[in-house]
């Protein structure tokens, strides 16, 4: 630790023992809270201080595209910091909720989560916090590790473990007053890193980090807004930094010339599988596949007898903002990512640290998103102009994205504005119809892609008769008639590309009664950070009948779509990292694909639509050496599909197990 950072420290644990010596103190703070770098709520917290402890009382909101987050938290602490109770409930994204308390005692700890309570006895050394917010409770727990000599890791309650490491100072000047920040590393409390700055005087003043929801999250203490810009772009160096290092541990990576050999080749053409197949790698390259290949003297040799080799994955609709997706993607087979939304410093960072081998993680392409003002905005970049859209299209084009995203609440003019100059530029566009619009509007505009099946459904309703309360039901959905019908003419007339991101709905919308586990097994493999948002969700019973009546609805559409001869792409959007893909393809296969078409739609047919099809997308000589290596044959048994016992991408070739375990998940 550098001597600056010495004395910080000594002045904040002066700090702490002049707060025990208090008997009676009261204390306030306010921290704004962005989401993609935008303000969409506050955190307010009072603190408390008596002869009985210190008692902290947080109030914590925001509003994210129309729906209210509020969370509310006590913490009770000793004079030193020690914890003695903590209690939390609310939502911490739009589909998770939370209701855990913690209550310790000198020698045991009485932990409730929503209505189930169990006793443990008390460790040496732990702290009371539960995921990324509030960020008063993360100051709390910075304090108290640094007050406890700085522990390699921590124990936290209701459970898990932190990993804190202090990462340098940072020099922030607002309103020509320059403060000094500590900048600190906080990986468990969340899947992943965030990045914390305490001042001199231990109060937190910025937070970079990711919601229950998977999306960019930042609070910055009033006052410290203005550095909201220098925090975004420190915090996307550290992932730089972390990406290198998760490739430094993980050291199933090898390259060079090598040959599998005996496998079933599925090449991704169509065509039936090649049994006794070899493929053999070269520079990056495939140099020979099939029944007749043969290996070169002095080729490594891996044995792929009862396998099947496949083109590498896509996903094609990912909002990849942890560097931990990197090595989750590879381990389930994914090779290349079509990232639709993220905060402009943090991506381009990882895909550069990605392209240049000093991190880890699949090929990515990059769609800019683009949204305009309303209250289901998201954040990213907002314009008010067709002006300013044309300037967000230029200046995504000139950091080497490939397509355009629209978001909701763009105008018809702004949509066209971006469709022309991302036409002229060689870019295509994707994204959501926004509000006031629809497919018909939107792909006339000049959308070449629609994300999300939603979308679609609207498209094929029947209007509402005249005279009708435009607020009641519409009518229902008939696939077979004229209304559905046309709307399917019309997105295979257009070639319009959907990916309808069916999974995602089926973990939305399932029954909050039904386990998660039941339909995505996965679930139960991932990180202890991320399981309790995705396992605590879905509908209540009172809802459950409808939801699950609007969820075989949208597998009945991608069922429509894939007969009408509409392109359809597999992505995932966000639900369970990893697996979310294959159960994509799974439904696929439910809606009628043959399995060879469920593969085709995450291999060949995406390679198409990004115009990547001479390079990749197909096990061929010449065709860049992404691929992955399967136990079993998906062509008769599609779950095998998830059975991925070796991946190759660039090359390159990675073990699943260690990749998963590098980010805390289980093989």
């Amino acid at each position: 630790m550098t001597l600056p950072g010495m004395l910080r420290l000594t002045a904040l644990i002066v700090c702490l023992s002049t707060e025990a010596r208090a008997q009676v103190q009261a204390d306030s703070g306010t921290f704004t809270l962005f989401k993609f770098a935008q303000a969409i709520g506050a955190e307010h917290y009072e603190v408390s201080h008596s002869t009985d402890g210190v008692t902290v009382a947080d109030s914590f909101s925001f509003t994210d595209r129309g729906s209210t987050v509020p969370l509310r938290t006590t913490l009770r602490t000793e004079a030193n910091g020690d914890p003695i109770a903590f209690q939390i409930k609310g939502k911490i994204s739009r589909q998770s909720s939370i209701d855990e308390a913690v209550t310790l005692t000198a020698d045991s700890v009485v932990i409730r989560i929503d209505s189930l309570s169990h006793v443990v006895a008390r460790p040496a050394a732990a702290f009371t916090i539960a995921g990324y917010a509030p960020v008063v409770v993360q100051q709390a727990l910075l304090r108290y590790w640094l007050a406890h000599g700085r522990p390699d890791t921590l124990a936290i309650l209701p459970t898990g473990r932190v990993v804190i490491s202090d990462r340098g100072a940072d020099t922030v000047t607002l309103d020509h007053h320059p403060s000094v920040l500590e900048r600190y590393s906080i990986a468990g409390l969340i899947w992943g890193r965030e990045t914390l700055w305490l001042d001199a005087e231990g109060q937190a003043a910025a937070l970079i980090s990711i919601d229950a929801e998977f999306d960019h999250f930042e609070a910055m203490r009033v006052g410290y807004e203005g550095g909201l810009s220098l925090f975004l772009a420190r915090a996307a160096t550290d992932a730089g930094m972390a990406l290198a290092d998760l490739a430094k541990k993980t050291q199933s990576a090898s390259q060079g010339t090598f040959a599998l050999v005996g496998a079933t080749l599925i090449d991704g053409r169509g065509g039936p599988a090649v049994p006794n197949a070899t493929i053999v790698v070269k520079d990056g390259r495939i140099s020979a596949a099939g029944a007749r290949a043969r290996v070169p003297k002095g080729y490594a040799v891996v044995d792929a007898h009862g396998q099947s080799v496949l083109p590498g994955l896509w996903d094609m609709h990912a909002h990849y903002e942890q560097v931990e997706w990197g090595p989750i993607y590879l381990a389930a087979g994914v090779t290349t990512v079509r990232d639709v939304g993220n905060v402009f410093d943090f991506i381009t960072a990882v895909r550069n640290g990605i392209r240049s081998g000093k991190g880890i993680g699949p090929r990515l392409l990059l769609a800019g998103v683009v949204d305009g003002n309303s209250n289901f905005a998201l954040g990213i970049e907002r314009v008010a102009t067709a002006e300013q859209a044309v300037a967000e299209v230029r200046k995504y084009h000139s950091a080497g994205f490939q397509q355009m995203k629209i978001y909701s609440s763009m105008t018809p003019e702004m949509v066209r504005a971006v469709a022309r100059e991302a036409h002229r530029l060689g870019m295509t566009v994707t994204g959501h119809i926004p509000e006031g619009m629809d497919g018909y509007g939107g792909v006339n505009a000049g959308m070449d892609q629609i994300n999300h099946v939603q979308y679609i459904r609207r498209m094929m309703l029947a209007p509402r008769p005249a005279g009708a309360d435009p607020k009641s039901p519409p009518p229902p959905l008939d696939l077979d008639g004229p209304d559905a019908q046309k709307a399917l003419a019309f997105l295979a007339a257009h070639h319009t590309v959907v990916d309808p991101t069916v999974a995602l709905y089926e973990w939305i919308l399932h029954p909050a009664d039904r386990p998660v586990a039941s339909f995505e097994p996965g679930v139960l493999k991932v990180a202890p950070e991320l399981q309790g948002a995705l396992v605590h969700s879905g509908v209540p019973a009172s809802d459950s009948a409808g939801a699950q009546a609007r969820f075989h609805e949208f597998l009945a559409i991608v069922a429509a779509l894939h007969k009408a001869g509409v392109t359809v792409v597999a992505g995932t959007d966000q639900s369970v990292p990893g697996h979310s893909l294959h159960r994509e393809l799974e439904l696929y296969v439910q809606a009628g694909f043959t399995p060879m078409e469920a593969i085709q739609a995450a291999t060949i047919v995406p390679a198409r639509v990004m115009h990547l099809d001479k390079e990749v997308g197909i096990v061929a000589k010449g065709m860049r050496a992404d691929l992955i290596v399967v136990d079993g044959n998906p062509l008769t048994n599609f779950a095998d599909l998830r059975k991925v016992r070796l991946v190759v991408s660039n090359g390159k070739r990675y073990e699943p197990g260690p990749l998963w375990q590098s980010v805390g998940f289980e093989p």
